[in-house]
């Protein structure tokens, strides 16, 4: 409203004006305006602040008491509340639910986890496409190359599918467990009560069904046995889990209760709560905006049993989980003060617009126990005053000048307002081994990566703060951070498509991909075999987007989005990282596809030279021989949901059935009705 002539919204501004008054009349009437002692000093505050989001050296560290936890967030609401940027209430219903699934190495034919191969097992077995090959990710369908593991739950279906929740809240989903090798013998041999995603670890299904978590024996198919189970307790929410090498590992996040933030109790197992005492809880040496406790956990899969766990707090907003054989990354999201940001904008850019004397009022504004929205309210009217003061001349001057400079300030500083804390957890000790940050959001697990010590992480910046003092509302910016082991920032490749935001990532080794999107497709190639000076090498610029990135050779990558109305399908040879390539494309008449937001409903067979995802109104099977996509075989069936290979037959699963096909010829050659 700052570049508004007062005559334009004379009505508007007079009743702001009136407003702040009256509130800075309750606040201040007992004594002088802005010189009431404050709770810290406001140098500390700012230094610390700046400090923080300049990511310079910030410790972590554990509360020495329940006090020294309620001091911290106390701090945090003096800071924090109210922030009027409401990043979270901006994001599309899309943005929150997208997963666009990347893999970081190419997909090997291997036996599924935990499969036994015996004569009646198949010997070539697909699995679960996940991030990091060897760590298994949760999802509706397992096998271990003789059964199919399949979790019904409508529900989840009509959620995938980006379709409204309408189903009744008491509505009870299933597991079925279905003989599907040989597939003579094919056959539904029994059901579990229970339905969520699911983990396969060799002879135990640990299925995950809304806020309980059961572990079953499934040695006797026709039998599971439910062996453990346990419940998350209220106000606590799964964030994301991993099985990898024999153990599973789970992210909780727990709303914290401000008069009474500790001990948490994540979980209750078998009618006993697990809980973390303050001084097991870490939290940064400066105060964040932080409304969640999180909490990594450690789980034999066989007992049920949390062998180790550790936690720190951190916001709940667009929190990632991503995984390495080594690491546990946990990142979440956090922003300046705007109070903060407008007065290092007044002191370092406008001293010859306005008088030192409101900077001074502004900087003392800083440290007093109120709402951030009350202190841009109070802000709103030290400076309208300022503006009521001048003629109207110089007050179109000023107002000009100060919308100007303001915009490029926003422009070159926008990576001081938002950024992304990221939590480092080594595996052995399962002790937090560093912690860092990065400006900007990650769009999902795939945007971060570990490679030779290093983690990598693509970002968005200046998409949450884009209604920030009515400036920036099409400025935004991608950069890629490179980090060494103690997540210390070493290189990085800044400005990636101004103006558009990432929609997918890839890392391959020494390469990387990213997409972003407004209008048009850039795909990026960058080189990161230099960490400390890591490189834009090429750029592709085409209609439409690709959500999802998957490798089909050393130097072909498959993209899946979309253009317009349709699902596209493109084939980039990146043999040439200066000059990318789009070899073939391929417009498919869906408007959607799970595997547009969903990495796991895809899934490729590079003996076939095949991949097979879903659609809204069947399944589809391309071959990419030669770099060329066709269409080899599609079902017209209702809600396709997953596919798996056993041997030389792809499984086409469906809520209501499964189908067999012959890969040699994509006959069908076997239905099973799950109804």
């Amino acid at each position: 409203m700052f570049n508004k002539h007062l005559k334009a919204s004379g009505m508007i501004i007079l009743i702001i004006v009136l407003a702040a008054a009256l509130l800075a009349i309750f606040y201040y009437s007992s004594s002088d305006r802005l010189n009431f002692p404050v709770l810290q000093n406001f140098k500390n505050i700012i230094k610390n602040k700046v400090n923080n989001l300049a990511g310079e050296d910030v410790k972590i560290e554990k509360f020495k008491s329940e006090a020294d936890f309620k001091e911290y967030m106390q701090l945090v609401y003096e800071q924090f509340e109210d922030n009027v940027m409401s990043y979270g209430g901006s994001l599309r219903a899309n943005d929150m639910i997208m997963e666009a699934g990347v893999d970081t190495m190419l997909q090997s034919e291997s036996k599924g986890m935990g499969a036994v191969v015996e004569p009646q097992t198949a010997g070539r077995v697909s699995e679960t496409n996940v991030q990091v090959l060897g760590i298994d990710e949760p999802d509706i369908v397992k096998t271990d190359g003789e059964n199919i593991y399949y979790s019904l739950n409508q529900r989840n279906v009509y959620y995938r599918m980006g379709i409204p929740d309408y189903m009744p809240r008491d509505y009870k989903g299933e597991t079925k467990i279905i003989r599907a090798f040989p597939i003579k013998d094919m056959e539904e041999l029994s059901q579990i009560e229970n339905s969520g995603n699911l983990l396969l670890n060799n002879k135990i299904l640990v299925v995950f069904d809304d806020s309980e978590i059961y572990g079953y024996d499934v040695s006797d198919p026709q039998n599971p046995e439910k062996k453990w189970d346990m419940e998350l307790e209220d106000n606590t929410y799964l964030v994301d889990t991993r099985l990898y090498d024999g153990q599973i590992y789970i992210v909780t996040k727990t709303n914290i209760n401000v008069s009474s933030p500790c001990p948490i109790r994540p979980l209750m197992i078998e009618g006993e709560s697990i809980e973390l005492k303050c001084v097991d809880i870490y939290h940064p040496s400066v105060a964040i905006d932080a409304d969640s406790t999180f909490t990594a956990m450690k789980i034999n899969p066989d007992s049920g049993e949390i062998e180790d766990k550790t936690s720190f707090v951190g916001s709940s907003n667009s929190s990632t989980v991503y995984m390495s054989e080594d690491s546990l990354y946990i990142t979440y999201f956090y922003t300046e003060s705007p109070i903060g940001f407008f007065y290092k904008f007044l002191s370092q850019e406008c001293s010859d617009l306005v008088p030192s004397s409101l900077t001074d009022k502004l900087a003392k504004l800083q440290g007093y126990d109120l709402s951030q929205q009350s202190k841009m309210s109070e802000m709103q009217y030290l400076l309208e005053k300022y503006y009521s003061s001048l003629d109207r001349d110089e007050r179109l001057r000023v107002e000009n000048e100060f919308s100007n400079r303001m915009e490029k300030y926003h422009q070159e500083h926008m990576r001081e307002l938002e950024k992304t804390g990221i939590i480092k957890i080594d595996l052995d000790d399962f002790k937090i081994k560093a912690n860092g940050s990065v400006p900007g959001y990650p769009l999902n697990q795939f945007a971060l990566d570990e490679y030779d010590g290093n983690l990598r992480i693509a970002t968005t910046i200046g998409e949450r703060n884009r209604f920030y003092f009515g400036f920036g509302s099409n400025s935004s910016i991608n950069d890629v951070y490179v980090l060494n082991e103690n997540l210390k920032q070493i290189g990085s490749i800044k400005d990636l498509g101004e103006t558009e935001k990432i929609y997918s990532v890839r890392f391959l080794k020494d390469r990387g991909y990213v997409v972003t999107f407004r209008q048009i497709d850039p795909f990026y190639v960058l080189d990161l075999s230099n960490a400390s000076s890591p490189e834009l090498k090429g750029e592709l610029k085409i209609p439409g987007y690709s959500s999802y990135l998957h490798p089909l050779a050393d130097d072909i990558i498959l993209g899946i989005g979309k253009e317009g109305s349709k699902v596209k399908l493109s084939v980039f040879d990146v043999s040439n990282p200066s000059q990318p390539q789009e070899k073939d494309k391929y417009m498919l008449d869906e408007y959607w596809s799970e595997a547009v937001n969903n990495h796991h409903a895809f899934l490729l067979d590079s003996k076939h030279e095949v991949f097979f995802m879903p659609g809204g109104k069947g399944a589809y099977i391309f071959s990419y021989n030669g770099n060329k996509l066709k269409l080899e075989k599609a079902l017209s069936k209702t809600q396709v949901q997953r596919a798996i290979y056993l041997d030389d037959y792809m499984y086409i699963i469906s809520q209501d059935e499964i189908t067999v096909l012959d890969e040699n010829n994509w006959q069908e050659i076997k239905d099973l009705d799950l109804k």
